[in-house]
């Protein structure tokens, strides 16, 4: 019969030493013999300790030979112990460090062979996951119904992409069920899971600047050639890319802003609506009839060809200044018929002439002087007897040069709309090509 196993243990403990009473003064004749056919037997049927020889001399048990590791040198002293008769335990077992390379090669012959038996269910696995790939894409490429599900062409493009992606996860899920890996399709789908996360931290930029370029595609915010300000940047559209809203600006420049930028941008749209109002100060002398500076003044830019009656042109009095009264001019264009800034040159013009005309001086600011008690003496120059030399008389201004005569205010041909930056816009989406694709769609009301 059999002793119960000892626990493992790192390293063989000691045998304790025999208590006080506890060794017999009188052996019994073959007891050694017995005690060692019994040890051998018991270890004979244990494998890990078939390889431990014993040998018994007045009760004291030699043990020698190998052992696997340090657990199995402590059972064998475990057991020896516990035989009756025995006085105490010498345990000289070496662990056994050679390497059974027969059983090694026999390892790998057997898992050769196992993969050789699956290759037929990993062929047809990987057929199954081919086949719902290729579902994925059959079913992507069919673009005119997703344009016609979709609001737009972007919109349109991203759910294919998805149904690719979707299907092709399938088809390799599926795969690794099929061919019983279970364990390492959850350890792919946990790694893909961490990855996700770690790369949508590490791309949060990238991955805001293209759900913007999404939210632009279906907001429309402005049209190609429009004429924009995006937070101080001021140009005309070329397109709307899936990264980049490009300008070109009025010098003539390329100019490409975010999108995640342009989405959350303060955005002005002078196209949108043709028509369009300057403004501008003059200011007559205080001593001047405002009012009637300002009739004069709403009847001068009425008098324009190219300032629209609705809305009727004003001139409001804005406020007294140091040494004027300012008056501020209002005029409304239409931008397809008048350039903006050629208009306004024309009414300043136009609008200071006849104030002059009228009898209206424009005073320059004016500072007054102060001289009494609490002033520093002026300096004089001591001449003779304590006389002071008179003040040399300053000389009279030069004669102002004749002006040129002002154009009639009907003459609008200067003011018409500058078009060189709307037609190298036109040229550059007609001529290329191979630019990124425009999500700009005409075909959709903007916002």
């Amino acid at each position: 019969m059999l002793l119960p196993e000892a626990a493992p243990a790192e390293q063989a403990p000691a045998t304790p030493a025999p208590t006080a009473g506890s060794i017999e003064i009188d052996q019994v004749a073959g007891q050694d013999d017995r005690i060692a056919a019994r040890l051998s037997d018991i270890f004979a049927n244990v494998p890990s300790l078939s390889q431990v020889e014993v040998s018994v001399r007045q009760g004291v048990v030699t043990l020698t030979g190998t052992a696997p590791d340090d657990a199995a040198l402590a059972r064998a002293e475990a057991i020896a112990g516990g035989v009756e008769g025995v006085a105490t335990v010498e345990n000289d077992i070496e662990r056994d460090v050679s390497v059974d390379i027969g059983e090694g090669i026999g390892g790998l012959g057997d898992r050769v062979e196992q993969i050789t038996r699956m290759l037929p269910l990993v062929g047809l696995a990987l057929l199954v996951a081919l086949a719902i790939s290729a579902i994925g894409y059959l079913l992507a490429s069919f673009t005119g119904l997703w344009r016609r599900v979709a609001t737009n062409t972007f919109l349109a493009e991203l759910i294919a992409s998805a149904l690719r992606f979707v299907f092709v996860i399938a088809g390799i899920v599926i795969a690794l069920d099929m061919i019983g890996a279970g364990a390492l399709m959850g350890a792919v789908l946990g790694g893909a899971g961490v990855i996700g996360i770690a790369l949508g931290f590490a791309m949060r930029d990238t991955v805001e600047n293209y759900v913007a370029s999404l939210m632009l595609s279906l907001r429309q915010p402005f049209r190609a050639n429009d004429h924009v300000v995006i937070d101080q940047h001021e140009g005309r559209v070329i397109r709307l890319t899936s990264r980049a809203t490009v300008l070109m600006t009025l010098e003539g420049n390329h100019l490409r802003i975010p999108n995640s930028t342009v989405f959350k941008a303060v955005i002005v749209n002078y196209t949108r609506n043709p028509q369009r109002r300057f403004d501008f100060e003059l200011g007559v002398d205080a001593d001047d009839d405002a009012e009637a500076a300002r009739q004069l003044g709403r009847d001068t830019l009425a008098s324009l060809d190219f300032v629209l009656d609705d809305p009727a042109p004003e001139v409001r009095i804005d406020r007294v200044g140091d040494s004027n009264v300012v008056l501020v001019f209002l005029g409304w264009i239409d931008q397809r018929e008048a350039d903006f800034f050629k208009a306004r040159s024309r009414a300043i013009a136009a609008s200071k002439r006849a104030l002059e005309d009228g009898g209206f001086a424009l005073p320059e600011p004016i500072y007054r002087l102060r001289f009494d008690q609490r002033t520093v003496p002026l300096p004089f120059e001591n001449v003779g007897e304590g006389r002071a030399a008179p003040a040399q008389a300053v000389p009279p201004a030069p004669p102002r040069p004749p002006q040129k005569p002002v154009p009639a205010a009907t003459d609008t041909h200067d003011i018409a709309p500058e078009d060189e930056i709307a037609k190298m816009v036109d040229e550059e989406r007609a001529n290329t090509p191979g630019q990124e694709k425009d999500l700009l769609d005409s075909g959709r009301p903007v916002e």
